[in-house]
């Protein structure tokens, strides 16, 4: 991994009245792009061929790059670029699928937003699993081997891939039919997780080393396809049910009761508690907690996403809860670049990027 002082040494040397900040063009790039904007930054967004004029048409970039693979963005000549225009990157789910947690870990050598050691412990699953147990967060049961199956499960595979590939099973055999039918190899790692059912809640978090305090900033549930449709016809469809999917197609508002609210900050705070103990100086800025919350109001969450998420964009103009705690709209992506504009007038900007 590009050592951290290495990162710094570069950021040492940057002109801090002429920061731009950058991201991939995917994911949650417009509201990024709108955020720096508003506070006052100019920014840059990295595209691929075809996709440009998406964010030329809403004007919110200061510059449009365009490249034919994601993957030039670590090429050394790119690279140079970016650091001579006093680039701070913004990792994003997309960002991290396309370059992927081993390559931006070792060869990203332009300054991000956060702290890159949180990558290895998101991406994987058991590695993050300890991290939520040790949280003392409540989780669904996993199974190791496929042959003790007893319930049903999702069979997740490793990624922010939004949900694509992801099967469901009740038995062993079940498993092994979809396992031949989606042609895996028996390397392929997956991770069989007890299918929790509940309300699905993704609150968005904001932890700030600046202020020391976790903000929730938002919140939404995922739309997924085909699953959502399914359950809207599941009489007609009866047993002739597809194959279902959770691939991700939206994000749908969400606000939470009220008497829930302290339940979901302490999640919060619990997980940034143990960040730091695993991999100091833990997780910085946006994160989200995926969880079910069942009929006996408990959550059992499944996953961390240790960036910004895509439900964020719905709340682009700010949501109910950063009303809260916000005279202005505030985004998540607005939110990135404040916490960076204050790092930069209180001379700590090494303390909010790695």
């Amino acid at each position: 991994m590009i050592h951290q002082s290495e990162i710094h040494s570069i950021l040492d040397d940057y002109d801090q009245k002429r920061i731009t900040i950058a991201t991939i063009g995917s994911h949650t790039a417009l509201q990024i792009l709108k955020g720096a904007r508003d506070e006052g930054f100019k920014n840059m967004v990295i595209c691929k061929e075809g996709t440009e004029d998406l964010y030329r048409q809403f004007g919110l970039a200061d510059e449009v790059l365009t490249i034919k693979k994601y993957t030039q963005v670590l090429e050394k000549t790119f690279q140079e670029r970016l650091i001579a225009q006093n680039a701070i990157l913004i990792p994003h789910g997309s960002f991290v699928e396309y370059l992927s947690p081993i390559k931006i870990e070792n060869e990203l050598a332009v300054p991000m937003f956060g702290n890159r050691k949180v990558l290895g412990w998101e991406s994987d699953r058991g590695k993050e699993r300890e991290w939520m147990e040790r949280a003392e967060l409540k989780l669904p049961r996993e199974f190791k081997d496929p042959k003790d199956i007893d319930r049903l499960v999702i069979v997740k595979f490793p990624g922010a891939k939004g949900g694509k590939g992801y099967i469901l099973a009740s038995n062993p055999y079940e498993f092994e039919q979809k396992h031949k039918e989606l042609e895996l190899s028996d390397k392929e790692k997956f991770t069989l997780q007890e299918y929790v059912i509940g309300t699905r809640f993704y609150p968005h978090y904001f932890y700030s080393p600046l202020k020391d305090r976790v903000e929730l900033l938002s919140m939404d549930i995922r739309y997924e396809s085909n699953i959502d449709g399914i359950a809207r016809l599941s009489y007609i469809l009866q047993d002739s049910h597809p194959e279902p999917s959770f691939v991700v197609t939206g994000n749908l508002p969400v606000v939470i009761r009220e008497s829930l609210l302290p339940r979901v900050l302490e999640m919060g705070q619990k997980v940034i508690g143990t960040s730091r103990e695993l991999f100091s100086p833990g997780v910085i800025g946006p994160f989200c907690i995926e969880t079910v919350c069942t009929e006996d109001l408990e959550f059992i969450a499944f996953e961390i996403s240790a960036r910004i998420v895509a439900g964020t964009n719905l709340y682009i103009n700010g949501s109910p809860y950063s009303q809260l705690l916000y005279q202005e709209p505030m985004s998540t992506g607005r939110r990135i670049a404040r916490e960076i504009k204050e790092a930069l007038k209180e001379q700590s900007l090494s303390e909010v990027i790695y």
